[in-house]
């Protein structure tokens, strides 16, 4: 159905110069969480429980809001005379309570916390401190999660992986993040009570692994239809989740209407003024083409304002909304005053339902497109609603600020937010000079209008030191001193002082953690593509820096051996250390096949495929963290029945590998993973090699479309291969970790320092 234009509308309040005091006064309003001070009180002392059993008795924590004065989070720490208690921590928030107590264990303790694992070695008794400490956050907001993280990440968590996740949050100062889970049961009853039927519903969802891609209209029905259990679990899951994060003080994020609606409300309404999107990255309409309501239709309020409603009286309200209407879309109007409209509309229909609401909005849009979002559109969209109520998410600030270019998002607020990993992407990776200064920076920008800063990952579990650094920017008032900052993560992450793990730690910060300029953190190491003959091996670092920094961790290994975090971190470095030989093995490759050169090709060939890939996947195979098996059993874990799982199981396969039904976003989610590694990408690299090879023997050239079919075929083999992968490492990490060093070493530290060929 074409759009229909409706009467001009003017594009909005003007922008005033950085932030208004009304705008300020309506960003100090939004609660710091459902539960008052006593609440949250009891809640971060529960989590000091949790984390440290018997010897949080000697920590008291307390929460005083008038510690903050009205302004940002604060949090004091002591040491009172005498008596059992070794310090004293008070917050403004259960957040910052948290926070300090985890300032507490880092710097006087030595300890850490982080997805790989945890090294809480406690002193005893407790250290006392010398003086009192106090921090205030910079920022009103310490934000956290990306929309595609809900897939890529948090898709088949239960409540208590989601507990850990929640206590690292509190711990690391978040105090805004979304609560997503469970939407879509509350959307089923909207739309069943429009009169849709369960038909149109299920065409309309997408599989549990692709659903932040349906929410944000992306995709529709590929891997579905979501079973009533899904809703159910997720249900019960969204309950434990907000009451959780609002016990510890933390602002939850509720999803609201972006005006995609499912064709079905094409067949209840007829008349309702609706237009179909286009094409969505290499999908085609059976998948994709979600209609989108005119923002000036009667239904756009109705629907927005009843499925709100519905969420609040389910979950309560912390009175912030996400939406994104044109995530990776080009909207159907460039005309300004149609894109205020479109934003007026949204913010309306949250309106409609609470009065109170603030808009937080992914500015992704602005940098992914930014031939259509010229400063007139730009513009035009965040002024459709006053200034104050919509907080703009600057999500790959630490690449590619928008701020800078749109005046501070003419006038709205925003968070500066390091987005770091894409499809959540194995591959050490950073870019720690942007972000040590990147955030001061935006504070400085003339008129700013920053709020705080976030962590977006589109997946987590990967580059602790990463995520480490940014939180504790989250409080500092100026950059740190990386060298310096990074010794010290290492100590504390191990538990001991290793000279030779902080020399590892200070190449890897120079070299895999310091890219500079526009750096996109999206794997395309030959490992983990599709074959071809012009694949990517470019490098920001030096690749002998990675391999001297194995060298390094492996000669540790006899004082720091028994470190979970340790033996995390020796398969992380030898990992990279592989990736960086896969290319120098690809290069090999391809030198000999075009030279002709078929004995060389042969030996390189075998080296890769029968060497190289099997021992790095028997390294991956020996670690928790690195198996195909635990992601694949967390799908099925969450079924009730035997269909279900095998649904599960299939959406969890698709996703890390042909990301669609015909390879449409191929490999984009790809993780190094024992099972994956073996089965998916060394057959692939088996079948390039002997492809390559027939072609020299026949004389025939090799055409990439033939091998594209043929490829095909086995990847997607792999996909319904009901091979099932182990849950439990087996192996010994170092051990194998040492015997592919004794064998690739030498040779690799040479290719390395000679350089290009």
């Amino acid at each position: 159905m074409a759009a229909r234009r409706g009467p001009e509308r003017g594009p909005g309040p003007a922008p005033g110069p950085g932030l208004a005091l009304p705008v300020l006064v309506l960003l100090l309003a939004v609660p710091a969480g459902r539960a008052g001070p006593a609440g949250q009180e009891e809640a971060v002392r529960a989590l000091a429980r949790r984390l440290l059993g018997p010897r949080a008795a000697a920590v008291s924590l307390s929460v005083d809001p008038a510690l903050a004065a009205g302004g940002p989070d604060v949090y004091r720490l002591w040491s009172p005379p005498g008596g059992a208690v070794a310090v004293a921590v008070t917050g403004s928030s259960g957040v910052a309570a948290a926070a300090g107590l985890y300032r507490y264990l880092r710097d006087s303790c030595g300890c850490h916390l982080s997805w790989s694992g945890a090294q809480l070695r406690l002193p005893d008794p407790l250290p006392r401190l010398r003086a009192e400490i106090r921090a205030a956050a910079p920022g009103r907001y310490r934000y956290y999660q990306n929309v595609c993280a809900q897939s890529y990440s948090f898709v088949w968590w239960d409540w208590a992986r989601w507990e850990r996740e929640i206590d690292w949050m509190a711990l690391s100062g978040i105090n805004l993040a979304p609560a997503l889970a469970g939407q879509e049961a509350v959307w089923q009853r909207v739309y069943r009570n429009l009169g849709l039927n369960q038909t149109e519903i299920d065409k309309y969802f997408t599989g549990p692994a692709f659903l932040a891609w349906n929410r944000m209209g992306n995709l529709r029905r590929w891997a579905g239809p979501l079973p009533p259990t899904w809703h159910l679990k997720q249900l019960y899951l969204q309950y434990r989740i907000v009451e959780r994060m609002r016990s510890l003080g933390m602002t939850t994020v509720l999803p609201a209407f972006a005006g995609h609606v499912p064709q079905g409300i094409l067949r209840v309404f007829p008349r309702v003024n609706a237009t179909r999107l286009g094409r969505w990255s290499h999908f085609d309409c059976s998948y994709s083409c979600i209609y989108l309501l005119d923002p000036e239709d009667p239904m756009f309020q109705v629907i927005g304002t009843l499925f709100l409603k519905e969420l609040i009286k389910e979950f309560g309200t912390d009175h912030v909304y996400s939406a994104d209407t044109f995530n990776e879309m080009t909207p159907l109007s460039s005309d300004p005053a149609y894109l205020s409209r479109v934003s007026n509309a949204v913010f309306s229909s949250m309106t409609g339902a609470d009065p109170k609401a603030l808009w937080l909005m992914q500015g992704w849009l602005f940098q992914h497109q930014p031939d259509f979002w010229q400063p007139a559109q730009v513009r035009a969209l965040l002024h459709g609603v006053p200034l104050g109520r919509m907080i703009v998410l600057d999500l790959f600030a630490e690449s590619k600020p928008v701020y800078q270019w749109t005046e501070s998002f003419y006038g709205q607020p925003f968070i500066w937010c390091m987005l770091h990993n894409f499809g959540g992407n194995h591959g050490l990776f950073g870019t720690v000079e942007a972000i040590n200064h990147g955030p001061f920076a935006a504070r400085r920008f003339p008129n700013s209008t920053m709020v705080g800063t976030g962590l977006v990952p589109e997946g987590i579990e990967q580059n602790d030191m990463v995520y480490e650094l940014m939180n504790e920017l989250g409080w500092r008032q100026e950059p740190l001193d990386l060298p310096s900052w990074v010794t010290r993560y290492a100590e504390r992450r191990y538990g001991t002082a290793n000279a030779a793990a902080a020399s590892a730690w200070r190449l890897l910060l120079r070299s895999v953690y310091n890219c500079t300029g526009v750096c996109v953190n999206h794997n395309r190491s030959p490992l983990v593509r599709r074959p071809s003959l012009h694949m990517d091996t470019e490098l920001w670092y030096n690749a002998s820096d990675v391999y001297e920094a194995w060298r390094l961790l492996l000669s540790a290994g006899a004082e720091l051996g028994s470190s979970p975090t340790f033996l995390y971190d020796l398969v992380d470095v030898t990992r990279q250390a592989a990736q960086q030989l896969v290319s120098d093995y690809y290069l090999s490759i391809r030198q000999a096949f075009q030279s002709h050169a078929l004995p060389e090709l042969l030996t390189a060939g075998g080296v890769l495929v029968y060497d190289l890939l099997p021992e790095l996947d028997s390294l991956l195979s020996s670690h928790r963290l690195f198996l195909l098996g635990r992601w694949l059993e967390s799908a099925r874990a969450m079924a009730t029945s035997d269909r279900e799982a095998e649904q599960y199981e299939l959406n969890a396969r698709n996703q890390v590998t042909l990301w669609g039904p015909s390879g449409n976003i191929l490999d984009y989610a790809n993780k190094q993973l024992g099972g994956l590694v073996l089965d998916y990408y060394a057959v692939r690299w088996s079948l390039f090699v002997s492809v390559l090879v027939e072609s020299l023997n026949s004389g025939r050239p090799f055409h990439q479309d033939q091998f594209n079919q043929a490829v095909f075929q086995v990847e997607r083999g792999f996909i319904y291969n009901k091979k099932r992968y182990p849950a439990v490492p087996a192996g010994n990490t170092m051990e194998i970790s040492r015997k592919m060093f004794l064998k690739y070493y030498p040779s690799a530290l040479r290719r390395s320092l000679a350089g290009p060929a």
